[in-house]
Parts: structure tokens; sequence; C-alpha cells
């Protein structure tokens, strides 16, 4: 079986921003890593101390944390392919 990919996006509150980031990446996901991936969308503004663990400096920060290694992406993730490289994704021919 292929490497299961552990999602972590962090926002705060259901801004444009923020939407726009879980669509983009639930469509990557979708694209690339069928039935391999989870996504957890954690908001800031109602957990605000999960962003201590993470080291969150900016919203919306995706975050990868499994496999390994940790990789963060800031912003609304709609640059496909600086995506797929962070999270050390090929994209399927």
């Amino acid at each position: 079986m292929g490497k299961e990919y552990e999602l972590r996006l962090y926002v705060a509150g259901k801004t444009a921003k923020s939407v726009t980031a879980l669509n983009n990446l639930k469509k990557y996901c979708e694209e690339h890593l069928k039935g391999k991936y989870s996504i957890e969308v954690i908001d800031l503004l109602v957990q605000p101390q999960l962003a201590e663990g993470d080291q969150i400096l900016a919203i919306p920060t995706l975050v990868k944390k499994v496999p390994e290694p940790v990789r963060k992406i800031i912003g609304d993730l709609s640059n496909e392919e600086k995506v797929l490289v962070g999270l050390d994704i090929r994209p399927k021919k």
C-alpha cells in the first residue's frame, strides 16, 4: 500500500481564504492521493492553544504531519504545483 498522508489545515474562522485553502486541498488530495489521506481542520478561533504545537504563525497554514519530514505551506493553496512540491507528491501524468 502507498503512503498515508496526514494533513492538518489551520484556519481562523470561515474566511474566504480559509475556505479556498480547504477546497483547493481537497481537490488536490482527491486528484493525487485518493483514499490515502486525512485532513484535519483546526479552527484557531475555537482552539487557539493548538497553534503552539505546530508553531503556526500565519493563517491559513497547511501542515503535513505524515509522512515525514513535516512540511508547512502558508496561504490559500491556490498554486497547485507549489502545494504538490511542498507535500512531496508526484503529480499523476
